[in-house]
């Protein structure tokens, strides 16, 4: 069947979902069409006499002044927009740096058997590596052959099974596109359809866009319906279609109906956005998907839990300067979602955990969210919310005071936080003085230590129990273990990495690799003074860091041909483990490396540009 969105439960992610507690009563949704036409129009109609009342207002003002009135501000491009224009033309394989178990996030390179799936500057590549092999296999297009890809993204993708699902945003066409690739038992790739839904940008400098929980995709996508737009507010409303030649804007579809539009608010603000979560079955021929979606405030910093997608939306601040807030959590099940009232914003998606019944969120006074790069942009006191998930529920839930445990501020910008075991660290990248980083048992009220850094905080990880704390330290790179399994929290010795500083600052630019509790390897891209680009591998030894070296990049320019994607913004280095093995991704070249007497050497390398030959 080709159809995209059906009304069908998603059977299959039902198996993989781990059991949570119903909320004790949940939003209400439209009734009817009839009464979601009612509140929008007059909301609608509101929007647009107050816009009248402020023209006529300056219209006023501007005839009463003595001198020409100044010409209108120009209107400026979302910073992805305005990206666009200067751009120069299963979990047990998991080998992604994901936050939370069981929720595999989008990437640029993925694992699926013998091998590696590269999304790259708007093409899929793969690479066997399985029987001691590295070679390129296949290349194709991450749109489809009828496709313009002007104009367009092709940020991430995810793998299951044999589907490859690549998500972009495209500009020219209006919205989330998924693209489904289907993959061969020789590593051969073919499209099979790209799939589109009427969407604002979700582009986010700290989050990704798409999660895959068993072989469920699950991704969410804002609407933000414009009050004044003469096109009216249907014109915003979710819709998708199935691409084919010729396809054109009356080619979407309403996605959703009113039963599945879900009020989150009271009244409505001036500010209004539709924020939406789709799951998808992977498993079937023609991808099949549910969508729910709530009314609320702006905002958009969200979360997957195994079992349910948070939302933190905000709204006007109070007389102490603190923004109202509506969290959002719509179980990824099809249950009916539910809401709890709060206060502040998290800074990113890091900032969340759900656990033992519990929804633990670090809040700022003075965040907005993270979409596009207003993450950076956060200061302010800090508090930690920790509520039941019982406590969520209709319009009239709402956390208390005593929910919120104020802790110590920070004084800059690039805020970096992260749960760690049983402990919160978070901290200050750009901290005026002496950098700090201040760790505490969430679930605990023993006192917040704090830690002085010997260089900037930039990352925060976890390795196994423990965690490890990555910054700059005027030209170096330090990085410093922290001990979390103590009744303490406790800094090891910082290893310096000279002349170097992060090639990667997402968090998937990290991975760790186990050995047992107390033991493992880790590797981070960095660039190096004018020398170019390298993953570096350090060895951990009970919170003890030993270099084993780096794997180096040669290729200088991408005389690749580039159509779509020409800027990494999702990064385009990675460390790789696959067993013993260990690998460097960086652009267009896979190097291998061998571990012997405890260093790393280049064992071998591999080209998969376009420009080289691509076996059949």
């Amino acid at each position: 069947m080709a159809a995209f969105l059906l009304r069908t439960p998603v059977l299959a992610l039902a198996a993989v979902l781990a059991a949570s507690p119903a909320p004790a009563s949940t939003l209400a949704p439209f009734r009817s069409e009839a009464q979601l036409a009612r509140t929008l129009d007059a909301w609608q109609a509101r929007e647009r006499a107050s816009l009248q009342r402020q023209r006529r207002a300056m219209a006023k003002l501007a005839t009463a002044m003595p001198y020409p009135a100044p010409p209108p501000a120009p209107v400026m491009a979302a910073p992805a927009a305005e990206a666009l224009q200067m751009a120069d033309s299963g979990a047990a394989q998991s080998i992604t740096n994901n936050q939370v178990q069981g929720v595999d996030e989008g990437d640029i390179v993925k694992r699926r058997g013998d091998y590696l799936i590269v999304l790259r500057r708007g093409r899929l590549f793969t690479v066997r590596v399985g029987g001691d092999h590295l070679a390129p296999v296949a290349a194709v297009d991450a749109f489809g052959p009828d496709i313009d890809p002007s104009g367009t993204w092709y940020d991430e993708m995810l793998v299951s099974d044999d589907t490859v699902a690549v998500i972009g945003y495209s500009y020219a066409r209006g919205g989330t596109e998924v693209g489904v690739f289907d993959l061969d038992a020789r590593g051969g790739l073919r499209y099979r359809a790209t799939y589109q839904l009427r969407s604002n940008d979700y582009y986010s400098s700290r989050n990704y866009a798409s999660r895959l929980v068993g072989r469920t995709l699950v991704f969410y996508s804002p609407s933000d319906i414009d009050g004044a737009d003469s096109a009216g507010w249907r014109a915003s409303l979710p819709a998708y279609r199935r691409w084919q030649r010729g396809a054109d804007t009356t080619s979407f579809k309403r996605m959703l109906p009113a039963s599945r539009i879900y009020r989150g608010l009271d009244a409505l603000p001036d500010r209004l956005t539709l924020h939406t979560v789709s799951v998808c079955d992977l498993a079937a021929p023609s991808m099949r998907c549910e969508a729910t979606a709530v009314l609320g405030g702006a905002g958009g910093v969200f979360h997957v839990a195994e079992d349910a997608v948070y939302v933190w939306t905000t709204g006007t601040a109070n007389a102490r300067g603190t923004p109202a807030a509506s969290v959002l959590r719509l179980p990824l099940d099809g249950r009916a979602p539910s809401m709890l009232r709060a206060w502040g914003s998290p800074i990113d998606q890091m900032g969340f955990l759900q656990k033992d019944g519990w929804l633990n969120v670090l809040v700022a006074r003075e965040g907005d969210g993270d979409r596009m790069w207003r993450s950076g942009a956060t200061t302010g006191d800090v508090a930690l919310m920790r509520v039941p998930l019982s406590a969520f529920g209709g319009l009239d839930a709402q956390a208390s005071r005593r929910d919120f445990r104020v802790l110590p501020g920070v004084k800059g910008y690039q805020w970096q936080q992260r749960f760690v075991g049983d402990w919160l660290v978070y901290g200050d990248g750009a901290a005026e003085g002496r950098p700090v980083a201040h760790a505490l048992r969430y679930a605990s009220p023993a006192p917040v230590r704090t830690l002085a850094l010997p260089h900037a905080l930039e990352r925060i990880e976890a390795l196994g129990g423990d965690g490890l704390l990555v910054g700059s330290a005027g030209a170096d790179l330090g990085f410093t273990p922290l001990g979390l399994r103590g009744p303490h929290a406790s800094l090891g010795t910082t290893y310096r990495q000279r002349d170097a500083r992060q090639g990667d600052a997402r968090t998937h630019g990290f991975f760790y690799r186990a050995q047992d509790a107390d033991a493992g390897l880790l590797g981070l891209p960095v660039l190096r003074g004018d020398e170019g680009a390298s993953v570096l591998y350090l060895r951990n030894r009970s919170l003890a860091l030993s270099p084993l070296g780096r794997l180096d990049a040669r290729r200088g320019s991408n005389d690749d041909g580039c159509r779509a994607s020409c800027v990494d913004w999702y990064g385009n280095a990675r460390p790789i483990f696959l067993g013993d093995r260990v690998f460097a991704l960086m652009g267009y070249e896979l190097v291998e490396g061998t571990l012997a007497g405890g260093a790393i050497r280049e064992r071998r390398r591999v080209d998969f540009a376009p420009r080289a030959r691509i076996a059949d």
